[in-house]
């Protein structure tokens, strides 16, 4: 199951030091709702390997701004504390491994 990043646990997690996929969403965000399913497949199938999680930016608007999120869904590849790729929009569940398998 993907994790509930949140302000107070990123730090937490990235601190963990293993790849990161963040994906930003809204309950609302009809294409949100498309990739959502993907994320929890991967955050099971990449368990042991990386930290796979969600921010809701209704809750972490803080997260958003941090970040430079201006349209959702988008999906954060982090390694190393640094952002080494992203996706903006809905995209393939196989996209979206490919780009995890880079940062592996």
């Amino acid at each position: 199951m993907a994790k509930a990043i949140t302000s107070d646990n990123f730090e937490q997690l990235m601190a963990q030091g293993k790849p990161m996929v963040v994906d930003f969403w809204a309950t609302w965000c009809g294409p949100c709702r498309m990739v959502g399913p993907f994320i929890e497949q991967l955050a099971e199938e990449y368990a042991d390997s990386a930290i796979i999680g969600k921010v809701d930016v209704d809750q972490e608007q803080d997260l958003a701004v941090q970040f430079g999120v201006r349209n959702i869904p988008t999906i954060l590849f982090i390694k190393g504390g640094q952002i080494v790729d992203k996706q903006i929009g809905a995209a393939p569940k196989a996209v979206l491994e490919q780009k995890l398998k880079a940062i592996l």
